[in-house]
């Protein structure tokens, strides 16, 4: 079949682009839309695909600035000629599943998220923007919504990330939705990377954007309070008034390197998780060099961390809520079996994203032919 892929933007390696490199395994020959892309990132991300952007990627710095063109992403979208193309496959989180369709191709989109900054974090973006941006979205976010809920219509098949986000879909678009969990490159984080670092065996680990949704200073202030020491990877548009009521036992690391995060993995005493994801793929990472996970317990946190077995499950979303989840792992902290974490976190795995979308593909009446090309 002759397939396209829409991802709304690469420019950096996320989840969501980790999510596009499985699917661009599946599918060696399709053709990558989307709005803004790094040429180089993408060549090597995903070589030997072909790169089509939108007329986005034409606007003046459109790679830096591309989500000031969020207004404009939907027209962008509609443009797609995508008449050449027997399956279609749409990556969801920012403006990708609302292509027009041919009316012989099937439309199935993975969804990481419905629009996180027009939905459920609507009002949490609006309170952190700018004067202006804060005048204007109000209007913006309304139109956005009725575009984004007229286009689920587009979709045949949705395919979430996690029931978390099932649920989320069925809310927002009133459509149900199949679950597969997303891949994590489960042996790169098991094989380790090299002696464990003695300074941090004791210390705690924060590994994420640092950003307000995903509540780091939480971590930090409850680090504080109890004294603990914290590694911080990571940076965003929080760092500096997070460094700033840091306390001495804690240390930030910035943007760090794969090698570095893997040893963090493997040398922390449990990774610390505060804020509620969609799904997390950190957890995950952390579980597979077999480090406990202290989760707050909403969102897919929910779905990848085990109560008891795999880490600590926390309901009171405030400092005083983490450090009394921290004093609890601590009573049982040598309880846990870390080769247990690991197998627990292969369920997780590259090659279990893609049997379950194959079985899901085949369930929609998509044919396959040859067997998924292995990176």
């Amino acid at each position: 079949m002759r397939t396209a892929i829409i991802h709304y933007w690469i420019v950096a390696e996320r989840g969501g682009e980790k999510v596009l490199r499985a699917l661009c395994d599946m599918f060696p020959g399709a053709v990558i839309f989307t709005h803004v892309a790094d040429r180089d990132l993408a060549a090597r991300l995903f070589p030997g695909h072909e790169i089509r952007t939108t007329f986005i990627a034409r606007l003046p710095f459109a790679r830096r600035r591309y989500q000031t063109y969020l207004p404009l992403m939907p027209l962008a979208l509609e443009e797609l000629d995508l008449s050449e193309f027997d399956l279609i496959l749409s990556s969801e989180s920012g403006p990708a599943k609302g292509i027009i369709p041919p009316p012989t191709a099937k439309h199935i989109c993975y969804c990481h998220s419905p629009m996180r900054y027009v939905w459920d974090h609507y009002h949490i973006y609006r309170r952190n923007a700018g004067a202006i941006a804060r005048a204007l979205f109000p209007l913006i976010a309304h139109r956005l919504r009725q575009w984004d809920v007229t286009t689920a219509a587009r979709v045949d098949h949705f395919v979430a990330n996690s029931s978390f986000i099932a649920s989320r879909i069925e809310k927002y678009y009133r459509r149900s939705a199949d679950v597969a969990y997303p891949p994590v490159d489960i042996e790169r984080f098991q094989q380790g990377a090299g002696p464990i670092e003695e300074a941090w065996r004791d210390a705690y680990l924060w590994v994420g954007q640092l950003t307000a949704y995903k509540n780091p200073a939480v971590a930090i202030d409850a680090a504080n309070a109890l004294g603990k020491k914290l590694i911080v990877i990571g940076d965003g548009d929080l760092t500096a008034s997070l460094k700033a009521r840091a306390g001495k036992t804690i240390q930030f690391l910035g943007r760090a390197d794969d090698e570095t995060v893997r040893r963090a993995y493997a040398s922390c005493r449990a990774l610390v998780f505060p804020g509620e994801e969609d799904f997390g793929m950190t957890p995950i990472e952390a579980m597979a060099a077999g480090a406990p996970v202290i989760a707050l317990n909403r969102g897919g946190a929910t779905e990848t961390v085990v109560a008891e077995k795999t880490g600590v499950l926390y309901d009171d979303n405030s400092v005083d809520g983490l450090s009394a989840a921290i004093a609890k792992f601590e009573s049982v902290e040598k309880a846990f079996d870390h080769d247990a974490i690991r197998q627990h976190a292969k369920k997780f795995s590259v090659d279990a994203f893609k049997d379950r979308m194959l079985s899901l593909l085949k369930s929609y009446g998509v044919t396959m032919t040859g067997a998924p090309r292995t990176p």
